[in-house]
């Protein structure tokens, strides 16, 4: 009877974990269906950079309802969608390997898609980067998008008088 008490906790929290991992987050903005006999549908959200405020995100993903794992593959496209400002830019990291600034958990077996903002100072471009923290069928999943500064508030406000 204890047995198989414990078997039923330790499938509830399985459960509830799985419905925590594929429900409906606040940034969720589409899903799309694969079908009438997959679990599978393809999540669409809209993250806004926490830093640089002028620029969304949307990312999609494979989420699976009844699988333990989703898969890694991932997309992002990126694109300012409001002003960009010197002072935002001052604030970001601009070490070569940027910083995250999302995190969202796909496997209760510790795989994690992240995305990253980096500077590429050189280009006056914000890259972000969208990748799995776990190998999958030999890769680790990623997808990149960039935002040009050029001709943003950041640097139009930054010309030297005269110029």
């Amino acid at each position: 009877m204890r047995t198989r008490f414990k078997s039923y906790l330790f499938f509830s929290a399985i459960g509830a974990t799985l419905l925590g991992l594929t429900g409906c987050s606040d940034s969720e903005v589409g899903d799309v269906s694969l079908g009438l006999f997959t679990t599978k549908d393809i999540k669409i959200d809209a993250l806004q950079d926490p830093i640089v405020t002028g620029v969304t995100c949307h990312i999609s993903s494979i989420e699976a309802d009844l699988d333990l794992s989703d898969p890694s593959d991932s997309a992002i496209a990126c694109r300012q969608t409001g002003p960009i400002t010197a002072p935002m830019l001052a604030a970001i990291d601009k070490s070569d390997s940027g910083e995250v600034i999302f995190k969202k958990s796909k496997s209760v077996f510790f795989k994690n898609m992240k995305l990253r903002r980096i500077y590429d100072e050189k280009a006056k471009t914000l890259i972000y980067l969208s990748y799995s923290t776990k190998e999958t069928s030999g890769s680790y999943k990623h997808s990149l998008s960039t935002v040009p500064l050029w001709e943003t508030q950041a640097f139009t406000n930054m010309q030297p008088a005269g110029n």
